[in-house]
């Protein structure tokens, strides 16, 4: 508890996005669909209470990205362990949300797949360029995927309740292929720009 009060607020908030995390594993995993979490059947058709709360901490974490970046910024409150946290916690918030969805079939595999590998790449990138001692700036694409990315998953899950489904018209598919591009052109970027330096040796 001490070191949680010692944080300034940056990285309070990025600690709060690394715990709903934690909540929306929880919270994927459990049934709400057993007669002792539900006894009105009807109720349970139009109330998805796993996709509420799931929402409700992507919603939250989503908006403490944002949030925690900008107080920083603005107040020159950055430091070590928001750089390294902050992204490791953006990640995890919005690769674990794209697993379950892919997982309850509402967004395709290879999108999720698509996410994985490249933040997998670029993270590689970034290795190799630290050795090099060379600081790779935040692209405009990078902070696109991750726009696209947060806003095709809260369409996702609101467009899924069973009151707001609206037939053939399937906005979270059209929003996940959407983010899928945008997050594989980033990966393209990221390579293209430090290309001179991860292909040195080659020839």
């Amino acid at each position: 508890m001490k070191f949680l009060a010692k944080m300034n607020l940056p990285n309070k908030l990025t600690s709060l996005r690394m715990l709903c995390v934690i909540a929306i594993i929880v919270f994927g995993i459990i049934d709400f669909s057993s007669p002792e979490l539900f006894t009105n059947n009807e109720l349970e058709k139009v109330f998805d209470v796993k996709r509420l709360v799931i929402l409700i901490l992507f919603a939250f974490g989503s908006f403490t990205d944002f949030l925690d970046g900008y107080i920083a910024r603005k107040y020159n409150l950055v430091t070590t362990f928001g750089k390294f946290m902050d992204p490791i916690a953006d990640k995890l918030l919005v690769n674990t949300t794209f697993i379950f969805l892919s997982v309850w079939a509402e967004i395709p595999v290879i999108v999720t797949i698509i996410m994985i590998a490249r933040d997998t790449i670029v993270d590689a990138i970034r290795l190799v360029m630290m050795d090099q001692q060379v600081v790779i700036a935040a692209s405009k694409w990078g902070k696109a995927k991750t726009v696209t990315q947060m806003i095709a998953l809260i369409v996702v899950l609101v467009y899924n309740f069973p009151f707001f489904y609206i037939t053939n018209l399937n906005l979270g598919l059209y929003f996940s292929y959407l983010a899928a591009l945008i997050s594989l052109i980033s990966g393209i970027d990221y390579f293209w720009k430090n290309r001179k330096t991860l292909l040195e040796g080659m020839n």
